[in-house]
């Protein structure tokens, strides 16, 4: 492809006598330089309005208006004031008319006959100059248009990421309302499960139905917490709550609170943990990647499989490593590649039958990297099983328990404790209040923040539980915040009920005054752990 010949350049050639014009024009011209003829100062005005020139030769003895004259008018004009101008004369170019020309803008004064060589050579000198002039300018345009191009694209950059910021924040928003949403009827319905074990033990079926919507009550909970870290770690916000602790340890409580699970899909647990394996880690995280897997194995290893959960030190001791396998469905080379990545298993059709939101492994990952550690996965194929591989960073030395110091006997209760339940959700609060009342504690239900102030001055409860998104005129926070400016309520222990369970928002119902914050739908034994201290 050839390349693209410049524009010609244009050169004026101003004189009254037409054959001057011709020899001229035959002496200069040339490719790329296209010459205009004028025979008066007017004609020559003209075609400056039309053309750019590169340089203008003004005879200077010409009728009407003269070369100098035309000289002067070119130089007040805008358009043509920085052309540059060659003066030809015939007459005497004395010192006086050459100050004249000079002073009309004239870069040389040349004398008839004019010399072939001088004034072609002159006419190329200009000529390149205007050419580099245009490249300047074109430069110049060119850069202020990919600038005015660049600022466009970086305010419009500016907009997608405030908008991709709103509405990640949306996101975050709208996925703690769900959060909230869902476990606020889920609150009642494991309430129910665990008035329905108080029961009549002795019916099977209906244990068996009990313990069918325990399960998924546990499962929506585990999704409902999953769908949330994983957003959280996304933007950044989780925290570590590092501690020195023993990850052999751990792996060994979490493969036993693991093993009814395994128990139900009729697989076998093995554990193979070394004696100790110090780390500085998030015991209640580390716990939760370890259950993760565990979870999964159980989930997708057949009737009479086998699953394997081992802890020991890597060959260079720079790590523990945790490993967990499987005799199961195995992974291929496909699902492998994604495997970590969020809602991967929500994209693998069939394996939809298999629950979730391919959420865990993402988690898991994300929580062994922000401990500075690794998860990996192998598999030799569909049907082969799976290992997984969680290793994190070994501390040096040996892990050394801390002694606790176990607190007195709490003395005899001298009688029922007594609670009130602020809560504005009807199936919750009775719920509730009968499981409560089954434990063996005096309970009594209010249904907004106000009639629990009233409530707390009449009957002087020793607990109250209320929920934290209340009507009318108190919410929860503004409830524990009065109760606690009274003196003769301060001492009531409050807890927190609520649907939101994040960092900030136990750190919100801690500063309103609440003692503790419990997640709905709050877990029994939980429920225990928060009372018993205060029966005496």
């Amino acid at each position: 492809m050839s390349a693209k010949l410049p524009a010609p350049v244009n050169v004026l050639l101003v004189d009254d006598l037409h054959e001057n014009l011709l020899a001229l024009e035959a002496l200069l011209r040339c490719d790329g330089v296209k010459i205009l003829k004028a025979q008066s100062g007017s004609d020559a005005l003209e075609l400056l309005l039309q053309f750019d020139v590169a340089l203008a030769i003004l005879d200077v003895q010409m009728p009407g208006m003269d070369g100098f004259e035309l000289a002067e008018l070119m130089r007040g004009t805008e358009r043509t004031r920085r052309v540059p101008i060659i003066f030809l004369t015939a007459g005497n170019a004395d010192l006086r008319r050459k100050f004249r020309g000079y002073e009309a803008g004239a870069v040389d004064f040349l004398q008839k006959p004019i010399e072939s060589d001088i004034i072609r050579s002159k006419v190329d000198v200009f000529v390149e100059l205007f050419r580099q002039r245009q490249e300047v300018a074109q430069q110049r345009d060119d850069l202020q248009a990919a600038t005015a191009e660049n600022a466009r694209l970086l305010a419009e950059s500016q907009r997608h990421a405030a908008a991709l910021e709103e509405a990640d924040r949306r996101k975050d928003d709208f996925l703690a309302v769900l959060a909230h949403e869902l476990r606020n009827p889920l609150a009642p319905v494991r309430n129910a499960i665990e008035i329905l074990r108080h029961s009549d033990e002795a019916n099977q079926v209906m244990r068996e139905a009990r313990e069918i919507i325990s399960r998924q009550v546990s499962h929506m909970s585990r999704l409902i917490d999953d769908l949330l870290d994983v957003a959280r770690i996304a933007r950044g916000k989780i925290q570590l709550r590092n501690e020195h602790c023993d990850a052999a340890e751990i792996v060994r409580q979490t493969a036993e609170d693991y093993r009814a699970t395994i128990d139900a899909a009729k697989a076998t647990l093995e554990v193979d943990v070394a004696a100790s394996l110090p780390i500085h880690a998030d015991r209640t995280r580390v716990a939760q990647v370890i259950g993760n897997l565990l979870h999964n194995a159980a989930k997708f290893t057949p009737p009479g499989g086998r699953v394997r959960v081992s802890a020991s030190s890597d060959e260079a001791g720079d790590f523990a490593s945790i490993v967990v396998s499987d005799t199961g469905i195995g992974l291929s080379p496909e699902v492998k590649a994604r495997l970590f990545e969020p809602f991967s298993q929500a994209e693998q059709g069939a394996d939809r039958a298999s629950g979730g939101l391919g959420l865990g492994l993402s988690l898991a990952r994300n929580i062994a990297e922000l401990h500075g550690g690794t998860l990996d996965a192998e598999s030799e194929g569909p049907g082969r099983g799976a290992t997984f591989t969680l290793k994190l960073p070994l501390l040096a030395g040996e892990y050394v328990p801390e002694v606790e110091q176990k607190p007195a006997a709490p003395a005899a209760a001298t009688g029922k404790l007594r609670i009130l339940i602020v809560e504005d959700n009807s199936d919750a609060a009775r719920s509730l209040q009968v499981l409560l009342g089954l434990m063996g504690y005096e309970v009594s239900v209010v249904a907004d923040g106000k009639a629990g102030i009233e409530a707390a001055k009449s009957h002087k409860p020793d607990v109250i539980m209320s929920d934290i998104g209340l009507p009318g005129e108190y919410d929860g926070y503004q409830l524990a915040r009065r109760l606690r400016s009274e003196s003769d309520l301060a001492n009531i222990h409050l807890i927190a009920i609520s649907g939101y369970g994040q960092p900030e928002d136990r750190k919100r119902s801690h500063d309103a005054g609440f003692d503790q914050h419990l997640v709905k739908p709050v877990d029994i034994q939980r429920l225990k752990k928060a009372l018993d201290p205060l029966r005496a």
